[in-house]
C-alpha cells in the first residue's frame, strides 16, 4: 500500500511521540536508532498490506497492532536494556535495567525490592568486617550476659552496637573479619547471579 500524504502525515506523528517517548528511557544517539528500526518494521507491514477496506482504517488497525507509541518506547527500550546487562553482566548495566523494570512494571518492581534487600545484607557484612578492628568492643557476635555457651534459644546475634547496650557482650574475636567477609562476598554473589536470572526470565517472558 502507497500512503497519501495524509498517511504519511499520520505516520510521521506516531513517529515524532515515539521519539520523544523513547527520549524519557534513552540516550539520544539510541533513540535515532531506535526510531529508525522501528519506522523500518512499521513501513514494512503498510507496504505488505493491500489497503482494504481504505487507506485510514488500514493504518489505523497497523498502528493500534503496534501499540501507543509510549507503550512501544516503555518495552523497546526496556528489551534494550535489558539485552545489554544479560550480554555484558556488569554490574551498571545491571542496575539500570532493573531501575527501569522497577519503575515501568509491577513485577520489576517487587525483584527490585527483594535486589536491593540482597545486596544491604551482602553489604552490611562488609561493613561489620571493616568496622571490626577500628572497633572491636562494638562489632561482633554478641550475647547477652551469662549465655555465652550459645544455648539451644540462641540469645546471640552478629553486628555491631553503638554504644554497648547493658547486659550484652561481644565474645569471640577477630574471626568474625573472615567471616563477615566471606558471608558478604557470597550475599552479593548469589544475588548478582538471582538477579541476572530474573532478568534472564524477563527477556524470556517478553519473547514469549
Amino acid at each position: 500500500m502507497n500512503l497519501t500524504e495524509t498517511g504519511q502525515s499520520r505516520v510521521n506523528g506516531y513517529l515524532f511521540v515515539l521519539e520523544r517517548s523513547l527520549k524519557t528511557f534513552l540516550p539520544g544517539d539510541v533513540v535515532r536508532d531506535a526510531v529508525r528500526e522501528i519506522e523500518s518494521h512499521l513501513r514494512e507491514r503498510i507496504a505488505a498490506s493491500d489497503g482494504s477496506p481504505d487507506e485510514r482504517k488500514t493504518l489505523e488497525r497497523i498502528l493500534n497492532e503496534l501499540g501507543p507509541p509510549l507503550h512501544v518506547a516503555k518495552a523497546y527500550s526496556a528489551e534494550r536494556i535489558v539485552d545489554e546487562a544479560i550480554a555484558t553482566e556488569r554490574f551498571v548495566p545491571m542496575v539500570r535495567a532493573v531501575w527501569h523494570l522497577a519503575v515501568t512494571t509491577v513485577v520489576g518492581f517487587g525483584a527490585a525490592l527483594g535486589i536491593l534487600i540482597g545486596y544491604l545484607f551482602g553489604v552490611s557484612f562488609l561493613i561489620l568486617a571493616i568496622l571490626k578492628p577500628i572497633f572491636p568492643e562494638n562489632v561482633g557476635l554478641w550475647v547477652r550476659d551469662g549465655h555465652e555457651s550459645l544455648r539451644a534459644e540462641f540469645p546471640w546475634r552478629l553486628g555491631g552496637q553503638f554504644p554497648i547496650p547493658a547486659g550484652q557482650h561481644v565474645v569471640g574475636g577477630y574471626w568474625v573479619i573472615p567471616i563477615c567477609l566471606f558471608l558478604g562476598l557470597l550475599v552479593l554473589v548469589l544475588n548478582h547471579r538471582g538477579t541476572m536470572k530474573f532478568l534472564g526470565w524477563w527477556r524470556n517472558r517478553r519473547v514469549s
